[in-house]
């Protein structure tokens, strides 16, 4: 609804605004903080702090247009109810998590997609959108001074709000293993698997960093660029002994900086005729051998160059650079994101075996398992046949 236009900004005035300045825009909305973002040309600064002043106070809410929206966003939740990979991800995260607000899916629920009124869309808005719950990341080419005179007169009479109330429930401790099996139409069978995570500010959050480069690879802390998990590199521990091992066609894994504690994932796409329980045997393996400290120095060095490479990667746009300093700021400040290749230096051998007993123990983890049924399953099921 917030790109809809605004009391002084048309609707397609918005769109002309970031095009003439030869740039783009976009936004999300994901458990810590929802993000509007342009790249245009530098001179194109005043234009873009005046969009989104405006877009802070004065968007309509019509209600013709929030009814499009209702179908737009309806559609959207029913294609994703459709995919097996992100319904069993629904899935394990709301057995995983049963107490902090984490749990829910950022798209909500059917019943409340449909229940929900103009009003009580205007009043989060009202609410939430205030300099006092706000950041502001500007990063390119600008005389800072300038800059700042400008933020001053488009932002500088905005009134602050009463402050949003903070998330006080904490996720208690897991007890025993939990698991879920669901059947559904698809060409494969999954296995995902969740641990608690550390928040991004916990000091074992590096470690985790470390312990997933070991098992899959580079890990990525660019929200914007990879929440949704990505697959492992060709040389880790999981893709040989699960895609090479022949076990699965794909694995891949998620970790998270975030202000609570949330998820470390690892969702695996099991072969044609393969069990999900011996995918699981070779996770336990993998995961043993971590906990047990059976580690070379190469294996610490090659997992700490290939994060370091991706943080600069996907750190180096100007995009990306404002992206990463703001979604930090939201969780804990942007100096956890700076500090990062400095605490992920500072990680030892016996840091990461003490991290794998501790949260990656079978006592403490999620197993959700998708087994195909229904139509596609027959297709799954056939030696040579089509999968869809």
């Amino acid at each position: 609804m917030n790109f809809k236009g605004t009391r002084s900004i048309r609707k397609d005035d918005v769109t002309r605004l970031v095009e003439l300045a030869g740039g783009t825009w976009n936004g999300y909305t994901w458990l810590d903080v929802t993000s509007y973002f342009e790249t245009v040309q530098s001179d194109a600064l005043e234009a873009m702090l005046r969009l989104e002043a405006s877009r802070m106070t004065e968007c309509l809410y019509s209600r013709t247009e929030v009814d499009r929206e209702r179908t737009v966003v309806i559609s959207e939740l029913q294609g994703s109810e459709n995919d097996p990979r992100t319904y069993l991800d629904k899935e394990v995260t709301g057995t995983a998590l049963q107490a902090h607000p984490y749990r829910w899916p950022t798209i909500g629920y059917l019943s409340d997609l449909r229940a929900i009124t103009r009003d009580d869309l205007y009043a989060h808005y009202r609410r939430y959108y205030v300099p006092n719950n706000s950041i502001l990341v500007v990063a390119g080419d600008f005389d800072t001074p300038r800059a700042l005179g400008l933020v001053r007169r488009h932002f500088g009479k905005i009134r602050a709000g009463a402050d949003p109330p903070q998330v006080r429930t904490q996720e208690p401790p897991q007890g025993g293993e939990r698991r879920l099996t669901l059947r559904r139409p698809s060409g494969a069978a999954y296995l995902d698997v969740a641990f608690h995570a550390p928040a991004a500010a916990d000091p074992d959050f590096a470690t985790l960093l470390l312990l997933d480069g070991i098992l899959a690879g580079g890990p990525t802390v660019n929200a914007w660029r990879g929440h949704d998990g990505r697959g492992s590199v060709k040389s880790s521990r999981l893709y040989r002994a699960l895609v090479e091992g022949d076990l699965a066609s794909e694995v891949s894994t998620s970790v998270v900086p975030t202000r609570h504690p949330y998820l470390y994932r690892i969702v695996v796409t099991a072969k044609q005729g393969i069990e999900p329980v011996r995918i699981e045997a070779a996770l336990d393996t993998e995961i043993d051998r971590l906990a047990r400290g059976d580690l070379e120095p190469r294996d610490l060095e090659r997992a700490r160059n290939q994060f370091l490479a991706r943080y600069a990667l996907e750190s180096e746009s100007t995009t990306d650079a404002a992206h990463q300093l703001g979604f930090f700021e939201t969780i804990g400040g942007h100096a956890l994101f700076l500090d990062l290749p400095r605490r992920v230096a500072a990680v030892g051998a016996a840091d990461v075996a003490r991290l794998a007993r501790a949260r990656l123990a079978a006592d403490r983890r999620t197993v959700g398992t998708l087994v195909p049924a229904g139509p596609s399953a027959v297709a799954a099921a056939a030696p040579d046949g089509p999968t869809r």
